[in-house]
């Protein structure tokens, strides 16, 4: 019976959104990075730019002055994450993320 079933998915669905708000608020560090994850990978993966260097004229390229792909993003944004990142800024005139992902911010 089709009635059946979609009460039995919804009820599914409703127990998993019940665990996922759950955890939400149990582990808000690990959410904290998640959602900066999500941003930060998916905004420059798709557009080479977060709503932040959209607004400063900026964009993410490589080298060759090209959008980066998903590797280089996701390394760039991996390496993010350490808490060591920006102190690297005085040694290697950009940031660790930059460095380690042979990417840059540029100008658009």
């Amino acid at each position: 019976n089709i009635h059946d079933v979609s009460v039995a998915f919804f009820s599914h669905f409703i127990e998993h959104l019940g665990l996922l708000l759950n955890n939400f608020f149990v582990y808000p560090i690990a959410n904290w990075l998640y959602i900066l994850i999500i941003y930060y990978f998916i905004f420059e993966l798709i557009w080479a730019r977060t709503p932040g260097k959209w607004l400063s004229y900026s964009k993410v390229a490589d080298k060759k002055g090209l959008k980066p792909g998903f590797g280089k993003i996701f390394l760039r944004n991996l390496v993010r994450l350490t808490i060591i990142d920006c102190f690297f800024y005085p040694v290697l005139n950009k940031t660790l993320h930059d460095y380690v992902s042979g990417t840059e911010v540029v100008e658009v």
